[in-house]
């Protein structure tokens, strides 16, 4: 038998990859794709959305933050569902939910119906992405682990980077209906692919007797009610808003009450024992911190080329692509240096990387363009992919296999959670320190100023030639450019910041036990 002529001394030789899991999981990393994508996919194409549906200012934001929250809840209960219905059902449902949820966002009239649907999308397209991880690192013995982490890595931090450019280029081409139709084909070879080829569990339909109802609606109240005050908490002033304290409030009360049940009932909607390996507390705590400069760049590129550079949508997803194809090269790279080079080490140098790219960005000027954008853009596309790579390997795989599906949902959690919080502080920053440099800088400009006043009289009388009141056209002039400055500012210490926390990553990386190399012998979960 050829089994049993392996040579002496070596591992065990896996068994060939059966072709329908491998076909299975491409669909369903296709899936996790689009459910990513549509997180940002709308971010550079708010203005279309707003003018198309007549929609306040206040009101717009909503249609990213109804998506968030939506999914935020249902990440981590997906791993409970997959175990009641299995993995075949439930991302077959959420496949199929997913894409009639978007053909309902792209006949949306109001915006009014544009956030329920977009939460209907979101909620639903947040079970496809932790079955993905979960299957991984099921179905794939270790040796396999050096080509699967890196697709997987890599479309968990592509999608949501090259989102704005697909969004934009979809928006300006076509209309913003486009940014949900763009799913439905997608979505149906899917949900078809998924539900006809997925057969890597059973169902445990007994396990519904005892579903927890009770943690279900409590963890729905923590997570929603913190991601709200997240994401709405800045532009509300914080708590000087009622409905911040309110949040605040119905944040502590679910927290409280999930937490009791998650530690006190035998089936709890989430199992938070994953924790007590150490190696997933290390992973899940870099993804979480992975999240903030993850979703945070992604967040801070447009507003700086939208703001000082007056990009519109399209323009800006031209320039974020970098960033993508960086991480495209990179994935191979990272595959390969996984199964030679100690993990700790890739993560250095990813955090590093990414550490450099935000340090030359705290040079910034108002004349920065695309060259001037590309080097921090690559350092972080490649750090992002040299950190999540063994990020995931370090943080499931090596859990038992019945944890992994509850195990997977935590982690993605928390990288979703490190972006609600860093792009909570980042905004904050920006607010606050743009206020705080704009009154520094003002003061300069007075009567005790004469190259102030210079300027402004050389200015102020180019416009009178015009019949224009020039002194008042020379005074906005310079509240313009005060506020520009005062925006740049504001940028290089969020960059400033960003840098200092990323850099002391390295040190802690090291505090973690040297994990097994990945891509050994045999020997699958």
């Amino acid at each position: 038998m050829a089994t049993a002529t392996a040579v002496a001394g070596a591992g065990p030789i896996d068994p060939p990859m059966d072709r329908r899991k491998v076909i299975a999981f491409f669909a369903m990393v296709f899936g996790m794709f689009m459910s990513i994508l549509d997180i940002q996919i709308v971010s550079a194409s708010l203005a279309e959305i707003q003018a198309g549906l007549s929609a306040g200012s206040d009101e717009i934001a909503w249609v990213q933050t109804s998506y968030l929250i939506a999914e935020v809840i249902m990440i981590p209960l997906s791993g409970t569902l997959a175990r009641i219905i299995s993995t075949r059902y439930l991302f077959a449902i959420c496949a199929a939910g997913f894409t009639i949820s978007s053909a309902l966002c792209a006949t949306a009239t109001n915006i009014e119906q544009m956030i329920v649907y977009r939460a209907l999308q979101g909620f639903i397209g947040g079970g496809m992405i932790p079955s993905v991880f979960a299957a991984a690192f099921t179905i794939f013995p270790p040796s396999k682990r050096a080509v699967v982490s890196p697709i997987i890595g890599l479309v968990a931090t592509l999608a949501p980077t090259i989102g704005p450019t697909v969004g934009g280029y979809l928006s300006n081409s076509f209309s913003w209906h486009w940014l949900f139709l763009v799913n439905i084909i997608p979505g149906i070879l899917v949900t078809i692919t998924t539900f006809t080829l997925i057969d890597f569990d059973k169902p445990q339909l007994h396990l519904m007797k005892r579903f927890d109802w009770w943690g279900l609606a409590s963890m729905a109240l923590f997570l929603g009610s913190l991601e709200y005050v997240l994401e709405e908490g800045n532009n509300k002033d914080w708590f000087s808003d009622e409905r911040i304290v309110l949040g605040t409030v119905f944040i502590v009360v679910g927290a409280v009450v999930f937490f009791w049940r998650a530690f006190k009932i035998e089936f709890p909607v989430v199992d938070l024992r994953a924790f007590s390996n150490a190696n997933f507390a290390f992973g899940s705590l870099f993804s979480f911190l992975m999240g903030v400069g993850l979703y945070g760049l992604t967040y801070l590129y447009p507003v700086y080329l939208g703001r000082i550079r007056h990009y519109d949508s399209l323009m800006i997803g031209e320039t974020m692509f970098v960033s993508g194809i960086a991480m495209f090269v990179s994935a191979p790279i990272v595959g390969r240096l996984s199964t030679k080079v100690d993990l700790r080490v890739l993560m250095a140098i990813g955090f590093g990387s990414f550490a450099l790219g935000t340090y030359l960005m705290t040079g910034i000027t108002a004349d920065w363009d695309f060259w001037e954008l590309f080097l921090p853009q690559v350092l972080r596309g490649f750090g992002m992919m040299m950190c999540m790579v063994p990020i995931s390997n370090i943080a499931l795989g090596t859990l038992p296999p019945q944890r992994i599906q509850g195990a997977s949902g935590l982690f993605n959690l928390t990288r979703n959670l490190g972006g609600a919080v860093g792009l909570a502080i980042i905004n904050t920053i920006l607010t606050q320190r743009t206020d705080e440099h704009y009154a520094r800088l003002s003061e300069h400009v007075n009567y005790g100023n004469p190259a102030a006043m210079n300027w402004l009289d050389s200015v102020g009388a180019n416009y009178n030639t015009f019949g224009l009141d020039g002194s008042t056209v020379a005074l906005q002039k310079i509240a313009g450019i005060i506020t520009q400055q005062a925006w740049l500012l504001s940028f290089m210490d969020v960059f400033f910041i960003l840098t200092a926390v990323f850099g002391s990553l390295i040190f802690f990386v090291f505090l973690i036990a040297k994990p097994a190399r990945q891509g050994g012998g045999g020997g699958g979960h």
